[in-house]
């Protein structure tokens, strides 16, 4: 399991579609910053940017935790949108699935993600977000590391 996103520091662009229930798609395009500290720990800072809409920009901090050699880590996120998360992954062979949930919400909203390698330098991504079972926005797009 050599993965490159979130496994290594760096810097990643996004590009893709986002859907939203009952509207067309809208392109999106984002930046991701990536940081490990020594005691195990990431750090990974997104910005989403949607383009030609007035939809206002997406944040999200993650803190999260990766003991050495383990396939799963747990992390807290803070979102510009939907406010404090906690979420779970697993790292797969080709890939990285996160789900996660929004604290006190009564909306019950959580998500769902997949991250998948197609070589060392581009990953796909397939996002969703539901509330209570049903979905209510989807997010399709590739992520591309950039040089340091």
């Amino acid at each position: 399991m050599n993965h490159t996103f979130l496994m290594e520091s760096g810097r990643w662009t996004l590009q893709g579609n986002w859907l939203d229930r009952e509207s067309l798609p809208r392109p999106v395009k984002g930046k991701l910053l990536v940081a490990w500290s020594r005691d195990n720990w990431f750090t990974l800072i997104t910005k989403l940017t949607f383009l030609n809409d007035d939809r206002e920009e997406i944040t999200m901090q993650y803190r999260g935790r990766l003991d050495s050699g383990d396939q799963r880590y747990a992390f807290v996120m803070q979102h510009s949108v939907l406010g404090r998360i906690e979420g779970e992954g697993w790292i797969a062979p080709e890939s990285l699935v996160q789900r996660h949930w929004v604290l006190g919400d009564r909306q019950r909203r959580s998500g769902f993600e997949t991250i998948y390698r197609l070589n060392d330098d581009r990953y796909y991504l397939a996002s969703t977000m539901l509330t209570g079972h049903a979905l209510t926005s989807v997010m399709e797009a590739t992520l591309e590391r950039q040089p340091e």
